[in-house]
């Protein structure tokens, strides 16, 4: 279990986080939602290992992060960022081979070729990054998170994807497979934490939803019992009309306008 206490972190004056905690559990797809600026963001980097807080711990497995090797860090987790800037013409496979190489793999291009594969990418390896749509380019980035952790388990030990935002960019397709991609991960014995900001995809994907506001957890727990008319006005200030798909019980968000 990768578990946080009292996570703070602060930046000119102000909280960005607030005394978070949040416990990520082998075989569970958590997803955070939230507003912009709510801490969706920080609190994947301090979980991840990016960040250190100003207070509080986090630990994997019983072990502190401050106190892990980054070499074996890369090995217990991958990291899917919000935007990734290139500075270097890279091809779609030497992306990918990257996350292969970080996670000490006996044959890495093999395994980036499969990683691009997995995420529908195959005949794409010799592509320049920079000449691929915007998409494209995500696929890539996940293909190298995939590449990193290519097992939910090894060693009898659950790995971890964290996902900030991996449906930004994509089709709707896509944005399907890559959260299904995500949810077999979880599926398997692995963590996976995702930022989501659709809604819709949240309840239909997550086994657990953790809710930011303000830097604060203001409620978490399985979708159908967090997602409500009262939640969606507080945190988005807005009026939303939340339905149940009746195959499923799967809380659905009709967005209305405040004018309305």
């Amino acid at each position: 279990m990768i578990s946080a206490e009292h996570i703070t972190v602060a930046r000119s004056g102000r909280k960005l986080l607030d005394n978070v905690g949040i416990d990520l559990d082998p075989g569970r797809f958590t997803v955070v939602i939230g507003p912009n600026g709510a801490g969706k963001s920080t609190l994947m980097r301090v979980l991840s290992g990016e960040m250190r807080p100003d207070t509080g711990v986090v630990s994997y497995y019983g072990t502190r992060l401050d106190l892990c090797q980054p070499g074996d860090l890369a090995k217990r987790r991958a990291v899917l960022p919000q935007a990734t800037q290139l500075a270097f013409p890279f091809t779609a496979l030497e992306i990918a081979r990257m996350g292969a190489v970080a996670q000490g793999a006996l044959n890495p291009t093999e395994q980036a070729r499969q990683a691009l594969s997995r995420v529908g990418l195959r005949g794409f390896e010799n592509r320049p990054y920079p000449s691929l749509s915007g998409g494209e380019q995500q696929r890539v980035q996940f293909a190298r998170a995939l590449a990193q952790v290519p097992q939910p388990v090894a060693d009898g030990v659950p790995r971890a994807l964290f996902l900030d935002e991996p449906t930004a960019s994509l089709d709707l397709g896509h944005q399907i497979s890559v959260l299904e991609t995500a949810r077999d991960f979880a599926a398997a014995g692995g963590i996976v934490l995702a930022i989501l900001h659709d809604l819709n995809l949240a309840a239909e994907f997550a086994d657990h939803l953790v809710v930011l506001n303000h830097g604060r957890v203001v409620a978490e727990g399985p979708c159908p019992e967090t997602v409500s008319d009262g939640l969606i006005a507080s945190v988005y200030g807005i009026v939303g009309a939340v339905g149940r798909l009746p195959a499923a019980d799967i809380p659905y968000v009709l967005p209305q306008s405040r004018h309305r």
